[in-house]
């Protein structure tokens, strides 16, 4: 593998992956419902993709199962040493784990292979630090870092240390760490001020649109479930679109209309991912409130992936996580002009799901007539009105928002029967037939 971003020319990261072997039984109650897992294949897989999203180039690949993980190096002192051997012969200069290492497997592994190491969730952070745009999505971000950074300063005073240690002093490596320990707490504190800031400015926008009738509504998914594509395609927005893992980080909210002519305001949010690791979560507080805040939401999947069950079951995961379980929900199965042709045959769309392909625009019309029957904001009504014709303003918004199904022009009067929002109906209610 290969490292585009940084790195020397002929240098690249190896991935690894130590699984620990599992006895299912007993650990869940007898009547709990078997969770989708992944197979260690498709973790190595899914860590391939998030190595390429990071710009990493794959130079070899190792997968090992042992019945516990080694406490020291996490995958035994032999295929450590197999693995510093292949790294060596191909220069790789980054060795990639789809495990948490603790800060002490971090330390030995490094000293026998001789190359930096990181583990998933080091790797998932970058990707993160990379992909973010908005002073928002790179503050939460490097909360993230922060947190994850502090508990593996611990045992590392020397090496972090600009000074040198002599006999019978009280060690300046360790009054080093203490000092990074107190700058690092302290940009914390910082980081988290200014994340209230952001969280104080959201509620205020998030109050001034409450108080208008709207609804909410968030999407949210597997990463690279093609959540943004379908925000494009509903919205005619420009969010970007990538099949790179996390292209999504910064929240963007943009109107949309609905068959019944009603507004609604769609949110784009972070993809989830197995694992997700729990500094995210709570560093992404302030952008996940969207979804918690939420109407309705639309949990997109990838109906052409062979893993689907297993995404699904990791953001149900997340959603109750957040506590947003309980709430009124749409399944989206995307990507279906991907399946075969007998495969798109057999799909049948039912009371909490529906079937689209945001990137051919197959079913978004019924799509929108789904959200629109789940929403009860705004409700809408038929009645009877007589709007002068010179209220031209009045009319042109009654054909804008309202259903008209009769009109007839009598002494200067439009008497129309229309259906519209009970917002539309307020503004013209001078004018409603009693």
């Amino acid at each position: 593998m290969r490292s585009r971003a940084g790195g020397k020319a002929g240098q690249g990261p190896l991935t690894a992956s130590a699984l620990a072997a599992r006895d299912q039984a007993g650990l869940l109650p007898s009547k709990a419902p078997k969770i989708p897992e992944f197979s260690a294949q498709e973790s190595l897989d899914e860590l391939r993709s998030l190595a390429v999203s990071a710009g990493a180039e794959i130079a070899g690949e190792f997968l090992q199962r042992r019945d516990r993980p080694d406490p020291a190096t996490l995958i035994g002192r032999g295929k450590l040493e197999e693995i510093a051997g292949a790294a060596a012969s191909v220069s790789a200069d980054l060795l990639l784990f789809d495990h948490d290492l603790t800060a002490s497997q971090q330390r030995n592994i490094e000293e026998v292979v001789n190359t930096r190491v990181i583990d998933r969730t080091q790797l998932i952070l970058d990707i993160f630090a990379r992909h973010a745009r908005t002073r928002e999505g790179q503050l939460q971000v490097e909360l993230a870092q922060l947190e994850y950074l502090l508990p593996r300063l611990a045992g590392r005073g020397v090496e972090m240390s600009q000074l040198g240690g002599g006999i019978g002093t009280r060690g300046p490596g360790e009054t080093q760490l203490e000092t990074d320990r107190r700058k690092i707490y302290r940009r914390i504190r910082h980081v988290k001020e200014q994340i209230e800031n952001v969280r104080r400015i959201r509620a205020q926008q998030r109050q001034r649109r409450e108080s208008v009738p709207i609804a909410t509504v968030a999407l949210v998914g597997y990463t690279n479930a093609g959540k943004s594509t379908l925000f494009n395609a509903l919205t005619n927005a420009a969010v970007l679109e990538s099949p790179r893992m996390f292209a999504t980080l910064d929240p963007t909210i943009r109107a949309v209309s609905l068959p019944s002519k009603r507004q609604a305001l769609l949110s784009d949010t972070v993809g989830f991912i197995r694992n997700l690791p729990h500094t995210l979560v709570s560093a992404f507080r302030a952008t996940l409130e969207e979804v918690q805040r939420a109407a309705l939401i639309l949990h997109v999947s990838d109906a052409s992936s062979p893993l689907s069950a297993e995404q699904d079951a990791q953001v149900e995961r997340v959603l109750k996580e957040l506590e947003v379980d309980r709430k009124p929900r749409l399944r989206i199965m995307n990507k279906i002009d991907l399946l075969l042709a007998k495969q798109r045959e057999s799909l049948r769309n039912d009371p909490s799901a529906a079937h689209v392909s945001a990137a051919k625009g197959i079913g978004l019309s019924t799509l929108l007539e789904r959200i629109d029957a789940m929403l009860a904001e705004d409700p809408v009504g038929r009645v009877q009105l007589r709007v002068p014709q010179k209220e031209g303003k009045m009319l042109a918004l009654l054909e804008s928002r309202a259903r008209i199904y009769s009109r007839q022009y009598r002494d200067g009067l439009v008497e129309m029967e229309a259906e519209m929002p009970e917002s539309i109906v307020r503004r013209l209610r001078e004018w409603v037939v009693k």
